[in-house]
């Protein structure tokens, strides 16, 4: 039996959402995903919606990771959240963190 998990996936590229998603599915969950782009989008999803863990990509035309992180820490959420990107490095990573 699969376990279920809720990702708020915040990204621009269907291409790179359905991998993040076949990624989590060949780890054994069964995923329910809604895909935004926009800050409004994820505010949105955020006041509607619970989320087991939030998944964004560094850059985002007209959004970015960053700012998507800055959201979730004025929502006061305390669920996980991963920045994915094949650009950044270790700078941004600590930022991110802190």
């Amino acid at each position: 039996m699969k376990t279920s998990i809720c990702v708020l996936i915040v990204e621009d590229s269907d291409d790179d959402t359905f991998l993040m998603v076949h990624q989590l599915e060949k780890a054994g969950y069964k995923v329910d995903f809604r895909r935004v782009e926009t800050k409004d989008d994820m505010r949105d999803a955020l006041e509607r919606e619970s989320w087991d863990i939030i998944i964004s990509d560094y850059k985002i035309p007209g959004f970015s990771g960053m700012a998507a992180l800055k959201l979730y820490k004025e929502k006061g959420l305390d669920i996980p959240f991963i920045i994915v990107s094949g650009t950044i490095g270790e700078d941004v990573a600590v930022e991110a963190v802190v």
